[in-house]
């Protein structure tokens, strides 16, 4: 489990991650996905039409926000919510003289946290009421161990099986937070 400061940093980057979308800045989001996750993505979405996935993720991504405007809707707030669960990740080895003699051992590099969001939106459409939708979700925050420079995952989209392709050692029992939609009053 990470250190309380570990957890607050990455719980405090989400929070400034989610004002920063809010704004409408969601090349922010696109610029903060961790680099593991984004390549695999690219990666997936590679195609004949498209051959750089990187560049087809970066046009997907940034339709994203034309797409909610046109579709009338908006982001009212974004912000962490409940509690943050940390994992150490990243394997590597760590090699150490044990009496006159090189042992390597493992070690993990890197903090995940979990860390569950409240997400509302706005829809807007003529000859409509206005209807505010709230959505429960998470991020995964992830960080090399002393840096506090997250990076982020959207846990819309996301499987435990997904993050163990990622991180090899998570816990088997494993659970990730609830993703859910449902209209505010």
């Amino acid at each position: 489990m990470a250190p309380p400061d570990v957890v607050a940093s990455a719980v405090d980057a989400v929070a400034k991650l989610g004002e920063e979308v809010v704004l409408g800045r969601y090349q922010v989001a696109v610029e903060r996905m961790n680099p593991v996750w984004k390549e695999r993505t690219a990666k997936r979405l590679a195609s004949r039409s498209e051959p750089d996935g990187m560049k087809a993720l970066e046009k997907q991504l940034a339709g994203v926000a034309q797409q909610m405007v046109q579709q009338g809707i908006s982001m009212i707030s974004f912000k962490p919510q409940g509690q943050p669960r940390s994992y150490e990740v990243g394997a590597g080895k760590k090699v150490e003289k044990v009496n006159g003699q090189d042992v390597e051992t493992l070690v993990f590099n890197q903090w995940m946290v979990l860390i569950p969001t409240a997400t509302k939106f706005r829809i807007t459409r003529q000859n409509e009421k206005t209807l505010v939708i709230e959505s429960i979700g998470f991020q995964v925050a992830v960080s090399d161990k002393g840096k506090n420079n997250w990076t982020f995952i959207d846990g819309s989209g996301i499987s435990v099986n997904d993050l163990r392709g990622l991180f090899f050692n998570l816990p088997q029992d494993m659970q990730l937070p609830p993703v859910e939609k449902h209209e505010s009053r």
